[in-house]
């Protein structure tokens, strides 16, 4: 083989090798979006669920809060009229 053969195979080789370097590169980057993609849309739908849980962790409480408040009016009641104190 001659040397201007040889350098010409030796060129084709070496653009070969960039050209599939280069798609391998450009795959990974697409690889690397579509994590960060699937990455961004986790966070968002775990803040999301986790701000529903916060709220209905607060209406939950307030109903126990109100509960216990009429558990307690009804207790002072009770106090009231076994005292005879519930008569204006």
């Amino acid at each position: 083989m001659s040397s201007t053969q040889q350098n010409f195979s030796a060129g084709q080789t070496q653009g070969q090798t960039q050209a599939k370097a280069e798609e391998w590169m450009q795959s990974a980057k697409e690889s690397a979006g579509a994590a960060a993609d699937k990455a961004r849309e986790a966070a968002n739908t775990t803040g999301q669920t986790a701000e529903q849980n916060k709220q209905e962790a607060a209406g939950f409480l307030q109903q126990t809060g109100e509960q216990v408040k009429n558990m307690a009016q009804g207790a002072v009641d009770s106090v009231k009229h076994t005292l005879g104190m519930d008569k204006k």
